[in-house]
């Protein structure tokens, strides 16, 4: 708000001229105003974090847990309804060359879980009117090879483009641990012909993701990770960040089970997934994201409807639906008895890690399971269906 001077109408008309002038003079060279259309809270102080205290509010997921770090399960578990936390535990060794425990502010490579962000990137930038979903790749990505004259940024974000994953090429044992910049992805992915017509079919696409954060950083003009920083991670006082590097050092060690025994793995190499999986973060940070996600923190009304629902039913598998960076689906559908509901989720595995970060909309349950052991799947769904069905007072599901 300001005062008016009362020294007659030419004191405030000059800034107001000069304002006029100035957008005018933009509007005569082309240059386009964005007036950025995020959410109201984002220009609020940064929420408080909660208290970074174990808590043991589902006495059956904690003896369930117990009882499975006793069996070697390692990695680290919250439980939330709205913004409650019901749980905050960790099991295990961060390393098992030292013998370091696990703390309760660990933090984990979030592999495929980082997804979600890059897919909130975009859509804040369409929130902002830089672009839209439903934008040509080729608008964006120059030189465009003529095969990906069909692609639209939505065919990125709901694994139908049809460009073959990193993993689907050959010599990916090479290339998994060949260091990249984004441009070099970006260059490799276009020298790949179509595995099918853009929207046909299905198929889960890291190298879709590489290609989004390269689209993130020519919209915004920023470094992509930079972007997340600023769009993202400061304004709602999250400590996730790239998983290399400087701010890594405090990243614990991922693991691999093997015939020889448990086996840390140690060189990631994060830049051939920096847009599909390249971040870390704790379970405080992944808490605090879903919360602010769902509730309309990050992105316009519209943006969040685009993110949370599923884009490609007819082509998705038996299980799930595929949104933006997010998997939409009946997860409790897995174990026995089912946890009913939809449930808003997406995996993470790379590199010695094992996530899963599901959250129930009908209740506002946020699970948060990270893990540094890569051999733990079936324990990681199954602890979120635990934590889901004890929280919602339901029987405790096992597999079926």
């Amino acid at each position: 708000m300001f005062e008016v001077p009362r020294r007659g109408p030419r004191a405030w008309l000059l800034p107001l001229i000069a304002l006029m002038l100035t957008a005018g003079a933009g509007a005569a060279l082309g240059v386009r105003s964005v007036t950025p259309a995020t959410p109201a809270a984002a220009a609020e102080a940064p929420p408080v974090r909660p208290p970074l205290t174990a808590e043991a509010g589902l006495p059956l997921l904690g003896a369930r847990l117990e009882a499975a770090a006793a069996r070697g399960f390692m990695g680290g578990v919250l439980v939330a309804r709205g913004d409650e936390v019901l749980f905050r535990q960790v099991y295990g060794p961060a390393d098992v060359r030292t013998g370091a425990p696990l703390k309760l502010d660990s933090r984990f490579l979030l592999a495929s879980v980082s997804k979600q962000f890059t897919a909130a990137a975009i859509l804040r930038l369409q929130d902002e009117g830089v672009l839209k979903v439903s934008d040509p790749v080729c608008r964006w990505i120059q030189p465009c090879p003529e095969a990906w004259a069909g692609i639209r940024l939505e065919h990125l974000l709901t694994h139908t483009s049809g460009i073959p994953d990193l993993m689907a090429r050959p010599g990916w044992g090479l290339a998994r641990v060949t260091p990249k910049t984004l441009s070099q992805l970006t260059a490799d992915s276009a020298g790949y012909g179509l595995q099918f017509q853009p929207g046909e079919k299905v198929r889960y696409d890291n190298a879709a993701y590489n290609l989004l954060a390269d689209v993130v950083e020519r919209a915004s003009g920023r470094p992509y990770l930079a972007y997340l920083d600023e769009a993202f991670f400061q304004p709602l006082n999250l400590n996730i960040g790239y998983g290399e590097g400087a701010r890594a050092r405090d990243v614990v060690t991922g693991h691999a089970r093997f015939p020889a025994g448990l086996t840390p793995q140690i060189e990631p190499n994060l830049s051939i997934v920096i847009g599909a999986g390249a971040l870390a973060g704790d379970l405080d940070d992944l808490f605090l994201w879903t919360r602010a996600l769902h509730d309309g923190r990050v992105l316009s009304g519209e943006g969040y409807a685009a993110m949370t629902s599923g884009h490609v039913s007819a082509g998705a598998t038996r299980r799930r639906d595929w949104g933006y960076g997010l998997a939409i689906g009946e997860l409790g559908s897995r174990v026995s008895p089912g946890v009913p509901g939809q449930q808003i989720y997406h995996t993470g595995s790379w590199s010695g890690f094992r996530n899963l970060v599901t959250y129930h909309p009908d209740s506002e349950v946020t699970v948060v399971v990270l893990t540094n052991n890569y051999h733990q799947r079936d324990e990681v769904l199954l602890i979120t269906q635990q934590a889901l069905a004890e929280t919602l007072g339901l029987p405790i599901p096992g597999f079926r």
